[in-house]
């Protein structure tokens, strides 16, 4: 591996640590050392036949130079210890005899070998380091004679080790401390002298490739290590020139001086016998060898200074020189497409060459990393030179330079995504979705390789985000990101073939994307996330604004960045739109860009000019017929569109590409002129003055056309000749010659590379040419700049819409294809991210489709005819119980975001339900858990949650609906139903499906359903409505009833626990409950649990929800509207329940409405058998002691009291108890009506309401009276006469409330005398049989006329119909006397009559109403009453009537009670029933005196 790189810092300190290795070896020990080296070179020098004379020769001029310098060197060692330190020594010393040897071209290959492994071995042992004296000198001369190195050749195998042993110095030379202090000479020769040898040994062992290629491969790790410590170059990254001048499609973008090396292999074994091998810099050495050496000036800026130990002067280590000139030589050989190019020559003799090379590139950048955009020089070599070749080789047919192309890519982006942000767009346009979508004859094996690195750009967690908003956002440049989601979703299908290699695997870079946008909703900011950006995308502006000048203001600020990428796409969308409209209709679709304002209401020139220039997806061949047209304004726009091109510092042929492909240029030569015209005209004013007039530039691009055709049309047999071409533009620069070398390279690059004129209409191109990497080149330089995203989800919003449907379909086609387990464990990890996604980024109808689909995979739906196979299905189906637990627990996690798909997973559970797989709990409600007992184990279904324990659950339908119950049913032999007994394997599948369902949580999606959102809840309730079906009348079939019962279960449910949001949901449910009451005739479990149901309901919420009781009361109006049948088989019951309701909540009813529903169901009971005794109970709590009534329930009381007391369900006692609630009654109305007197001296508005008040308080009364009244027209004696007794109370209360005059006259006509009326007309028309003793209530009747009159008399003769009154009461006196009733015993009431009439007239006489006074006309009030009274009874005379001792007031003391009032003569003893006389609720009241 490549060492680590160095710093001044980090120098200094290895050059601390080899100065204690030096120390911890004595000067005696390195001289050891080296004297044993020097012995080794020379005894081997002894065995060579050509040494050993001049070795032994006497004579020390004879010896060869090389000896004497190693004796030399031997006698020396030792006296350097004695006399100074190793570290001040100079290494030459040591070093120099070694190095002879090397050089020396005498030498045999063994002694060669010899002595490099002795510099290896001073060198690795750190005699030296970089505080060693001249140690700079000392490096450079160790790699100039190893790079020099020259040997004898004796044999293939000497010659291989000596040349692993020239590589093992050199590496060791560039990796040891002092290796820092190496020139960028230095570098560039090792590097050089490594890769000949590399080259050199292809055609040697195996042994020395492979070693000579680790060489190099560590050289460049260890060189490029020390990127990262260097300072930034401070310059501009900038293009040469003349890269932009190129016009041949080789691709060479650089001028690059080439030499060659001369030397053939001469035997010897020389390192520079190699041809046609380019070096790095192209400087050849002083011998005639081609070498890799340093061009560059030492005083390179970046340059590290590392001070020397007793030197005064800096050294200058290799830095970014040398850097650049290996990293362009490295570069080179990837171009394979230029003959003269290294990587062709060398591809000649070595095929792997473009691999070795990617390798050592790939190794340079992933120790550079970012430092390479610090560098403009190495920045600008991977920017075009380095990816324009990785373009070139992205096409090879070797799957092994693919991946390392794909490699290099990949860890371009991670390092240097923000300076290569083109070249990326276009090597994924080009490269990786060409070959991944297995188009333009890519091998199985390119589509392969390019999809696994399509993936691992996908598992870098913001590589989607940021293709989405550079490229996708960007007008100009391809959707990316969506051909990259659309690519990877097609590739995941398996098309009538089985599921694949290649299809998991684009499986696996879908849900790597998902992954990643599911990770960034957890790290969501909520100032800037999508989906609260989404509601800041910019509506369509009234104004228009050129789309092209747009720009973002500040690129580093993400709340400016994100809302002007969305803006961005926005447009783009839109143009995409136009550019579609166009291509079926220019006019028209110019016209639909002004509507959508993308064009001005008035067409300009240059904005149409920019609509072509910057709209992808046009059609070509249009364009180009729009472009050419004579129209002016079609000129126009021609004009502005070649003003749209940038053509300085390019020849007039690449100028020609750039434009051309733009368009397809016409067939018509007059169309053809005009578009060169305009051409020409744009191209000479950018021009740097060779050409003098436009008509020169119009005459040679021309020319270049002509010659284009020429070269390029199969038809044409005789092509132009190069002196054909100079010949033909003689004179045509303002009658000057162009210069012959441009015109030369001109036709040469048009021969080379053709310039296309024609190309698919609106297709994406399929290949980079040379134009179009010239114009990326030009375009690099003023794109936006790279956007780079974080973990945060700023566009996954608008990302996630654009892909969710073809990711869910791709996983779920995977899904039911694969049958690997961990395949399908992948799948569903990606539905639930993706089910994460749409919910954090509120995308509702993404997550509908995908529970709609995993629904299907559940195999829930799927109709079946046993009820035990699916059961057994469901168990060994892995895939089915793997999309069960997904669906329900996106339902339980994400249900907020769940809307139509809803009724899906209903199907699913109503399906378990009918299996009898469903947990009996899976309808309770939660609420309710305190208030019932019972196992907890065993649960409550909303049957039993609704209190109604004696109701048959749902489930009793069938054997059993527990899931227990369900497995039981496998274990146990019913004797009806004789079956063969479960298989091991049954038991093994129910026991799994047992487990699937407990692991589901089904209940957990009712019970939670309180924290849904309102809008998620609602689309619960309506699809439960949805899978209950319609109601039939006579119930249906029973698994269609079982089916609504338990939907209906489950709605009760779900509205109890959101009781919170009850208006929400009550529509609904109360539509829903309508519909099931109204349409069933026959009683059915579906039309009791929708009645009880209802009823519990209100039982929950009315002390929960004042302000919905009326809407609740209201609702249960419905049980009024029951079928007769129906509503006889539950009356019991619903009264039952009624009673609960009024006893908890009577307080919380309020409004007549309310009262009202619940009066009307209480009336109904009052004649039912078994409903009456709680009704009346309900009727009393309300009713007794005025505890409940108010004024909004006071009359609708009155009436149920009355049907109670009408009703012979009971008895008599029953209606007696009745009464005196009626009775009892007239006491709320006494206090109603002092509380309100009481309180007119508060406040002017009480006041003024008043009169209102008590006019509704006399209503009251008269509507009780008449009540009363009606009553005593019942058949039953006792309850008739004791009716009588409680109205008299009743009346008796009138002077506590405030009566009109009126008021007055209705309650004694209306009541009073109609009751006389009615109970006489009985009496005659009916017989004694149907109503036993009607004399007495008569005699009753006449009493309580007679004690009303006397009571309110002083009331009654302020009446002016008090005459009439009068009239009256003499009239009824009389009809009693002379009726003939039924009966024969009538002596009584004969006896009555006169009794009453004289009380009654000694009173109004003795309170002065009846005075003798005479009428001339006969008429006055004392002479018509003793005419009446002669035809009632003649023996009563006026004499009879005396000034009688004061009497106390007749008047009752309106304090007193009611009940408490005097009744005349009223013996009720008589009218009782036997078990109720004497007792003190029924005790008779005094006779009033």
């Amino acid at each position: 591996m490549g060492r680590s790189a160095h710093n001044p810092s980090e120098s200094a300190m290895e050059g601390v640590g080899s100065g204690r290795a030096m120390a911890r070896r004595s000067g005696g020990a390195l001289a050891c050392m080296v004297n044993a080296e020097v012995s080794a070179v020379l005894a081997a020098m002894r065995r060579n036949v050509r040494w050993q004379g001049r070795y032994m020769a006497s004579d020390d001029q004879m010896e060869h130079p090389i000896i004497r310098s190693l004796k030399s060197l031997r006698r020396r060692v030792f006296s350097w210890q004695q006399q100074q330190s190793w570290q001040s020594i100079n290494p030459s010393f040591y070093l120099s005899p070694f190095l002879d040897v090397i050089r020396s071209d005498e030498t045999g290959a063994a002694i060669t070998g010899i002595a490099l492994s002795a510099v290896y071995k001073i060198v690795t042992l750190e005699v030296f380091n970089v505080k060693t004296a001249h140690v700079d000198v000392a490096m450079h001369m160790i790699v100039d004679a190893v790079t020099s190195c020259r040997f004898e050749v004796t044999d293939p195998a000497s010659e291989e080790v000596v040349l692993m042993k020239i590589l093992q110095v050199l590496l060791a030379c560039l990796k040891c401390g002092a290796g820092a202090v190496l020139s960028n000479r230095d570098v560039c020769n090792v590097l050089n002298t490594t890769f000949r040898v590399v080259h050199q040994a292809g055609s040697k062992g195996e042994l020395l490739q492979r070693t000579a290629r680790h060489t190099m491969h560590e050289l460049v790790r260890a060189v490029f290590s020390h990127l990262s410590s260097l300072e930034a170059t401070p310059a501009l990254i900038t293009l040469p020139s003349n890269s932009l001048e190129a016009a041949s499609s080789n691709g060479a973008v650089y001028d690059k001086s080439e030499s060659s090396v001369g030397n053939q292999v001469d035997g010897n074994g020389d390192l520079s016998h190699f041809e046609g091998l380019e070096t790095l810099s192209g400087n050849a050495s002083e011998e005639g060898s081609s070498r890799l050496s340093y061009s560059g000036k030492r005083e390179e800026a970046n340059s590290r200074s590392v001070v020397v130990t007793d030197q005064s002067t800096a050294i200058e280590p290799y830095g970014i020189p040398c850097m650049v000139e290996i990293f362009n030589f490295l570069c080179s050989l990837l171009n394979i497409a230029d003959p003269q190019s290294p990587g062709q020559a060398l591809l000649a003799s070595d095929e792997d060459v473009p691999h070795f090379a990617l390798l050592l590139i790939n190794s340079s950048i992933e120790l550079g990393g970012e430092s390479f955009s610090r560098h403009p020089k190495l920045l600008a070599l991977v920017q075009d030179e380095l990816f324009r070749n990785l373009m070139l080789m992205g096409l090879s047919p070797n799957a092994l330079v693919l991946s390392m192309v794909c490699g290099i890519v990949l860890n371009l982006y991670h390092h240097l995504r923000s300076a290569v942000k083109l070249q990326l767009e276009a090597f994924f346009s080009y490269i990786l979705i060409r070959l991944a979508s297995g188009k333009y004859g890519a091998s199985h094996q390119q589509q392969e390789v390019a999809m696994e690195a399509l993936v691992d750009f996908c598992r870098q967690p913001t590589f989607m985000p940021e293709m989405y908003a550079n490229f996708d956002c960007d007008i100009t440049l391809c959707n990316t990101f969506e051909d990259l989601g659309n690519l990877l979703s097609k590739s995941a299908f398996p098309v009538n073939c089985p599921l694949s290699a290649m299809h998991v695997l684009a499986l696996e870079g879908i849900l790597a994307v998902v992954h990643s946008m599911a990770d960034r909703v957890d790290s969501a900011a909520p100032a800037l996330t999508s989906s609260t950006l989404s509601g800041a995308m910019v509506a369509e502006n009234q104004d228009y604004v050129p789309f092209w000048t747009l720009k973002c203001e500040n690129y580093q600020d993400p709340g400016s960045w994100i809302e002007y990428v969305k803006h961005q796409k926005y447009i783009k969308r839109r143009l995409m739109i136009g550019a579609d409209h166009f291509n079926r209709d220019p006019k028209k679709g110019l016209e639909f860009l002004q509507g959508i304002r993308l064009l001005p209401a008035k067409l300009d020139p240059k904005s149409v000019a920019c609509f072509f220039r910057y709209t992808t997806g046009l059609n070509k061949d249009l364009l180009g017929d729009f472009l050419g047209d004579p129209d002016e304004f079609c000129l126009q726009v021609l004009e502005e569109f070649a003003r749209t091109f940038d053509f300085s510092d390019m020849q007039i042929d690449g100028a020609l590409r750039t434009f051309l492909e733009s368009f397809r240029l016409p067939g018509e030569a007059q169309k053809i002129h005009r578009v060169l015209e305009a051409f020409s005209d744009r191209f000479y004013q950018q021009s740097k003055g060779i050409l003098a007039n436009k008509d020169a530039a119009f005459v040679l691009s021309y020319s270049v056309i002509m010659l284009n055709t020429d070269q390029h049309n199969v038809q044409v047999r005789k092509k132009m000749t190069e002196e054909d071409f100079i010949k033909n533009l003689r004179n045509i620069n303002d009658g000057q010659d162009l210069p012959r070398p441009m015109l030369s390279e001109l036709y040469h690059n048009i021969v080379r590379s053709e310039i296309r004129i024609t190309y698919d209409s609106g297709a994406g191109v399929s290949e980079m040419t040379h134009s179009r990497w010239v114009d990326l080149m030009r375009r690099s330089m003023t794109t936006t700049p790279y956007i780079t995203c974080d973990s945060r989800p700023l566009l996954d919003h608008d990302m996630f819409a654009i892909i969710s449907g073809p990711t869910i379909a791709a996983i779920s086609v995977v899904f039911d294809h694969a049958e690997d387990e961990e395949v399908l464990r992948s799948c569903v990890e990606g539905f639930l991210a993706v089910a994460k996604i749409s919910a954090s980024h509120r995308l509702q109808d993404v997550l509908d489709d995908l529970v709609v689909s995993l629904c299907k995979f559940t195999t829930l739906l799927n109709p079946t005819a046993s009820a035990e196979e699916p059961v057994v299905a469901f168990g060994d189906d892995t895939k089915a119980r793997m999309a069960a637990i997904t669906v329900f627990s996106i339902a339980n996690k994400f249900g907020d975001f769940i809307r139509t798909a809803w009724r899906n997973i209903l199907d699913c559970i109503l399906r378990l339900h009918k299996l009898g797989l469903l947990p009996s709990r899976i309808a309770s409600d939660a609420a309710e858990d305190t208030d019932l007992n019972g196992d907890s184990a065993q649960g409550k279904l909303a049957g039993g949650a609704l209190g109604m324990a004696s109701m048959p659950l749902s489930g009793n339908r069938r054997r059993s609906t527990g899931l227990m119950s369900r497995f039981s049913q496998l274990l146990s032999l019913d004797a009806d139903e004789p079956r063969s007994a479960p298989t091991e394997h049954q038991l093994a599948a129910q026991q799994r499906t047992l487990r699937t369902i407990e692991s589901c949580h089904i209940d957990q999606i009712f019970t939670d359903s309180k924290f849904l959102q309102s809008e998620s809840l609602l689309q619960l309730a309506r699809a439960l409505v949805w899978a209950a079906g319609r109601p039939q009348k006579n119930g249906g079939s029973s698994e269609d009833e079982d089916t609504a019962v338990f939907c209906l279960e489950l709605l009760f449910a779900i509205t109890l626990n959101n009781r919170d949001r009850i208006m929400l949901l009550w529509q609904g449910v109360y539509e829903h409950m309508a519909g099931i009451v109204q349409t069933t005739v026959v009683p059915g479990l579906l039309v009791e649990k929708a009645v009880f149901g209802l009823l519990r309901i209100c039982q929950r919420l009315l002390p929960y929800k004042e302000e919905l009781a009326e809407e609740l009361l209201r609702s249960l109006q419905l049980i009024l509207k029951l079928d007769a049948r129906v509503a006889d088989a539950f009356c019991e019951r619903i009264t039952q329940e009624v009673m609960v309701l009024v006893r908890a909540n009577a307080g919380h009813i309020k409004s007549p409405m309310g009262w009202r529903t619940v009066s009307s169901l209480l009336s109904i009971t009052a004649r039912h058998p078994e409903a009456s005794d709680p009704g009346f109970e309900a009727l009393t709590f309300i009713m007794q002691d005025g505890a409940h009534l108010t004024p909004a329930n006071y009359v609708l009381c009155l009436d149920a009291a009355r049907a109670f007391a009408e009703a012979r369900v009971g008895g008599s006692e029953r209606s007696i108890r009745a009464l005196d609630l009626l009775s009892d009654s007239v006491g709320c109305l006494t206090r109603w009506s002092k509380a309100k007197s009481a309180s007119t001296v508060v406040s002017s508005e009480v006041v003024e309401g008043f009169p209102r008040f008590s006019q509704e308080l006399a209503e009251m009364w008269l509507r009780l009276a008449q009540g009363l009244r009606r009553v005593c027209l019942e058949q039953r004696e006792e309850v008739r006469n004791y009716a009588i007794v409680c109205l008299q109370r009743c009346l008796g209360a009138a002077d506590s409330i405030t009566l009109t005059p009126t008021m007055w006259v209705q309650s004694f006509e209306q009541v009073v005398l109609t009751l006389l009326d009615e109970l006489l007309d009985i009496a005659v028309r009916y017989p004694p049989k149907e109503f036993r003793g009607m004399e007495i209530t008569l005699m009753h009747a006449l009493k309580f006329l007679s004690k009303f009159y006397l009571q309110f008399l002083d009331h009654l003769a302020q009446l002016p119909t008090f005459r009439t009154i009068w009239s009256q009461v003499l009239n009824r006196i009389e009809m009693y006397m002379k009726a003939k009733l039924r009966s024969r015993n009538t002596e009584k009431l004969q006896e009555l009559v006169p009794e009453l009439l004289q009380e009654i007239l000694q009173v109004m006489y003795s309170r002065k109403f009846l005075v003798k006074t005479d009428s001339p006309t006969g008429d006055s009030l004392w002479e018509l009453t003793w005419q009446a009274v002669q035809n009632i009874s003649p023996a009563l005379k006026p004499d009879i009537l005396k000034e009688p001792e004061p009497l106390a007031d007749s008047k009752v003391d309106p304090d007193e009670s009611p009940k408490a009032e005097p009744v005349a003569e009223l013996d009720t003893a008589d009218s009782l029933p036997a078990g109720d006389q004497g007792t003190e609720e029924h005790k008779p009241s005094e006779e009033i005196q």
